[in-house]
């Protein structure tokens, strides 16, 4: 077998490339904007960086928008791996932001403050107006995770999952272990794999975060 055997339980976790509305600093939620160039560029070389290391998937799960779509596409295409079965789910779905939905970040500092942005941004249970703090996020991720993500992990399988930084906040949060303020100050940045591999109880037997190679490789 090619790469991390079956027994290692896999688990890979990668937050989509740059979206047209992160590189206009807006909140975006469950709103659906594409990637960027560099969105593109970012996705790829993560596929090309799990492939250099030996890397292979027997199942893909994304959310339903298209910008992590796009981005698990990518990865499996520079894998040679076009025809691997992606199954999509809501509930991998980046946190709502309700009313923030489509505002500039900077904008929303000076009407409400930094404080309060930051605590609608980073905080494990407050929510921004009409939208999902990350409390809410990890209640549909997480049963999510247990129920059809763990079990083929345990079975051997070799798992993608292409997602968003608050719905992956959630994950990381309960395979690293990090409580409500920890979780504050996790950042999962985009296109970076984060490489998971599990005991035969659930828990993390290691982790790897795998840096791209300098922005040559963009």
């Amino acid at each position: 077998m090619t790469g991390a055997a079956a027994s290692e339980r896999l688990l890979v976790l990668v937050r989509h490339g740059q979206s047209e509305w992160n590189l206009q600093n807006l909140f975006t939620g469950w709103r659906d904007p594409d990637l960027t160039e560099r969105g593109v560029a970012e996705a790829r070389a993560a596929g090309r960086g799990l492939k250099r290391a030996g890397y292979v998937f027997d199942v893909a799960f994304t959310s339903e928008l298209v910008r992590a779509q796009r981005t698990c596409a990518l990865v499996l295409e520079e894998m040679g791996l076009q025809g691997l079965p992606v199954i999509r789910d809501r509930a991998l779905n980046e946190r709502d932001y309700g009313d923030l939905a489509g505002l500039n970040k900077d904008d929303a500092r000076a009407r409400w403050g930094d404080a309060q942005v930051h605590a609608w941004r980073r905080s494990y249970d407050v929510r921004p107006p009409g939208g999902e703090s990350l409390k809410d996020t990890a209640a549909r991720v997480l049963p999510y995770y247990i129920e059809t993500v763990l079990p083929r992990v345990m079975a051997g399988e070799r798992v993608l999952v292409a997602a968003h930084g608050n719905s992956l906040r959630a994950l990381a949060m309960v395979l690293d272990r990090l409580d409500g303020g920890r979780v504050a100050d996790l950042e999962i940045k985009t296109g970076i794999p984060l490489i998971y591999r599990l005991n035969a109880d659930t828990t993390v037997a290691s982790k790897t975060v795998q840096e791209r190679d300098g922005d040559a490789d963009l």
